[in-house]
């Protein structure tokens, strides 16, 4: 299953924050990822199925920064005025079809620059969550999408690690590091 539905735009308003994570104002999304960016919120999501695999997505070839490249489940920012538990729903439902309750894990500060066309300067709050249900792909947001194990992707990590996002790699170190054994440790998906 796929839809081709248009769910962002270059002029919707971001959060911008300060080096606390505290709200100091809005710009636009284009405003945020030009040059070497402007510090703004956003989150990341790690959906793993009862199998113990995450769902990944590789971003769509129209995606200005990092297109082609696989990432973690979904990742996104709260616009101007939502909170973040409307964002991650909002889109989880938007880009992938489904919900699934999510749980914050940590939040964290980063920068990664896009050669000369822009970067990430986000700070970004990591969710993860258990789905077993049907997926229904947003093409405009996702050129392909799949499961995999966790030795699996630490394989394809460790052999091409350019095909993956900086912030995916990132957020996947800190979570092996500190939260996998305990995520998969719980049991039961909804869908």
């Amino acid at each position: 299953m796929a839809r081709d539905e248009i769910v962002s735009h270059d002029g919707e308003a971001l959060i911008l924050v300060d080096e606390l994570d505290r709200e100091i104002g809005s710009k636009s999304k284009a405003e945020c990822h030009v040059g070497n960016g402007v510090l703004h919120r956003a989150f990341s999501i790690f959906v793993f199925n009862g199998n113990d695999e995450l769902l990944l997505q590789k971003r769509a070839a129209t995606k200005p920064l990092w297109p082609n490249y696989w990432s973690n489940t979904c990742c996104s920012h709260p616009r101007y005025g939502e909170s973040m538990e409307q964002a991650v729903i909002r889109r989880l439902e938007q880009e992938l079809g489904f919900t699934c309750p999510l749980e914050f894990l940590y939040k964290f500060k980063y920068h990664a620059q896009y050669g000369s066309i822009g970067a990430e300067h986000e700070y970004c709050w990591v969710y993860h969550g258990r789905y077993d249900g049907p997926v229904d792909v947003n093409v405009s947001e996702i050129a392909d999408w799949r499961w995999i194990g966790v030795d699996a992707l630490e394989r394809e990590l460790a052999e091409a690690p350019e095909r993956f996002t900086p912030w995916f790699k990132m957020e996947w170190a800190h979570i092996r590091r500190n939260f996998l054994d305990s995520l998969l440790a719980r049991t039961g998906t909804d869908g």
